[in-house]
């Protein structure tokens, strides 16, 4: 019988490759003998051991006859590992506890199929939510090879993102703005518009510590981006792409952004705009599995309008604004009746030392 302690404990570990696994999925394994934990690990970094070998290379004794917990489905090809399958069957596991399937379908159900065939009892299903919550994700990209878009804002209690003299600094508390960090260590990519970054002036970086910095990708539709931006200054260091319409496509035009490391790609327009669903195309096929957007309420509703938003996050602050002038969080045309608007589930509602994050997932 399993002991749900041991999968609690593989999803804590798994937590551990936030940031440094994408576009993989974060998984966590723990070996159990004789209720005793003889070897656990994590995926810790792209391309590294999985969770299971790393859990093996661990061992504190030999795992025969013992127990595995592991959060998602073990796989059962050669990628940039070998099948972590034939690790458990090397190394006599009796019983293996999954949390998650793998909707990958190299994997979907095979890694079962495999340890069965090798007489290797698996119960699947352990925690599932709580595994399933790992890899939002992971579960998009892998099977819609797009990534999976957040869009991210914070407001007051009246929606207002700015003040109607355009001040926002600051809208949120450090716990929000911590909490934000976060979202940016955990995700491939951070998007913005041309305007926000002309106002702005952003560096988009992640600021804590040991994080990882998301690629910078910049909507930039008639190549308006200053090679004197913080963002292109910095392009060398941080990788940075700035998206164009298909019409900017002249070598003179951005000579000046590709000799500063800048990556520019073109993107067909609709109505005068990048098309946001070939854009988001194009970053799956460059490895980018999630993005930010962090842009203004042009942008916001041009994503909505596009139905690439996937989530949706709100800081909201004790705070009233006020103004008629005052920016909010999505501007453009707007639906045009209620039945029409984008639609959301509320996911979650957490206070953040009297900030409230709350988050919604496409319905």
């Amino acid at each position: 019988m399993f002991d749900e302690k041991y999968m609690r404990y593989a999803i804590e570990l798994a937590k551990k490759g936030v940031g440094a696994v994408n576009p993989n999925p974060l998984v966590g394994a723990v070996i159990v003998k004789d209720d005793r934990i003889i070897g656990e690990g994590y995926h810790k970094k792209y391309g590294g051991l999985h969770a299971e070998r790393e859990a093996f290379a661990n061992l504190a004794e030999e795992a025969e006859g013992a127990d595995m917990y592991v959060t998602l489905e073990p796989c059962c090809h050669h990628g940039k590992q070998p099948p972590c399958v034939e690790a458990i069957v090397e190394h006599k596991i009796k019983r293996v506890y999954v949390g998650s399937d793998d909707p990958n379908l190299l994997v979907s159900g095979k890694g079962y199929e495999y340890l069965r065939k090798h007489d290797i009892e698996v119960h699947t299903h352990i925690l599932k939510e709580e595994c399933d919550a790992l890899n939002d994700i992971f579960f998009h990209y892998i099977t819609t090879k797009t990534p999976y878009v957040i869009m991210k804002y914070a407001m007051t209690m009246d929606g207002k993102i700015a003040a109607y003299t355009g001040k926002s600094k600051w809208i949120s508390n450090e716990a929000s703005r911590l909490n934000s960090q976060e979202l940016r260590n955990r995700c491939s990519g951070i998007m913005v518009g041309i305007g926000t970054v002309i106002i702005d002036n952003p560096m988009l970086t992640c600021r804590l510590e040991g994080g990882h910095n998301p690629v910078r990708i910049i909507c930039d539709t008639k190549l308006r981006i200053s090679p004197e931006s913080n963002i292109v200054k910095t392009a060398k260091d941080i990788r940075t792409i700035v998206v164009a319409g298909e019409g900017q496509n002249k070598k003179d035009k951005y000579n000046g952004l590709t000799e500063n490391n800048v990556e520019v790609i073109f993107i067909e327009e609709e109505n005068g705009e990048i098309s946001l669903r070939k854009l988001m195309s194009k970053l799956g096929e460059l490895g980018i599995d999630s993005v930010i957007i962090e842009g203004g309420g042009t942008l916001n509703y041009s994503a909505l309008e596009a139905g690439i938003v996937n989530e949706v996050m709100i800081y909201m602050a004790p705070k009233v604004l006020g103004g008629k002038e005052a920016l909010t969080a999505v501007e453009g045309q707007g639906f045009e009746e209620p039945d029409m608007a984008a639609h959301f589930n509320l996911q979650e509602v957490k206070n953040l030392d009297g900030d409230l994050l709350i988050r919604y997932v496409r319905k």
